[in-house]
């Protein structure tokens, strides 16, 4: 299986003055946890990282400290993270039939459910990872006054890995260039052009490592596995 790992963030959010991706959880970046756990996973033979030239050096180091035996190829970045990932899917190799999407900002995925989501991807053409919604979900208007409350039993917290047939993916995401749409995620793109998208258990530990808070809960996390 092949692996997209869209890394060319900044860390505004986190108030960092870089890459997030490069700040430390035990003593590691941040990419460094995606990439063990990718190489760990016994399904996945290549991985792309998707990243801004300038962070080049320091990934390429990380690799080297991580003495990772799996291909590890990088990619320049685009302006969002669509672009991103549709500059990851020109640079797969030619032969590449499925590949999975998976932000280097969940830093806490298994092994296990990269496995799983490339398992699943053998018999359709889309996939989430996702995880039922807890809390009560309110729409809001623009004024502040809750519009209604939708059945949360029909809600879902979108993760990634997500996983996708290539031929398919780079036919939405030209699709997407020609119509301007403008998603957070490639599911997304296949919702808007009529292809079927299936949901595969995530995990309650996969975080999106977006604040200083999340490193914090990230630290805990990884504590409690050791």
């Amino acid at each position: 299986m092949y692996l997209l790992i869209p890394a060319a963030g900044s860390g505004k959010r986190m108030g960092a003055d870089r890459n997030k991706l490069l700040l430390q959880i035990r003593s590691k970046p941040l990419i460094a946890w995606t990439l063990l756990a990718a190489e760990a996973a016994s399904s996945i033979s290549w991985i792309g990282i998707v990243s801004q030239p300038p962070d080049w050096d320091d990934f390429k180091s990380i690799i080297a400290d991580l003495r990772l035996k799996k291909t590890i190829e990088l990619i320049s970045g685009g302006s969002t993270r669509q672009e991103s990932v549709y500059n990851g899917l020109q640079a797969l190799p030619s032969h590449a039939k499925r590949v999975l999407i998976h932000d280097g900002a969940r830093c806490l995925a298994t092994p296990n459910l990269l496995n799983a989501c490339s398992e699943a991807i053998i018999d359709c053409f889309g996939l989430i990872a996702a995880v039922p919604v807890k809390d009560t979900i309110k729409v809001v208007k623009d004024n502040g006054v809750i519009k209604n409350t939708p059945d949360r039993q029909q809600l879902w917290a979108a993760q990634t890995p997500q996983g996708f047939d290539v031929k398919l993916l780079k036919q939405c995401h030209d699709e997407g260039i020609r119509q301007g749409w403008e998603v957070t995620d490639d599911a997304a793109l296949f919702e808007k052009c009529g292809i079927e998208v299936r949901i595969v258990p995530g995990e309650e530990t996969n975080l999106k490592i977006t604040t200083p808070q999340d490193l914090a809960m990230a630290e805990f996390i990884l504590s409690s596995r050791e």
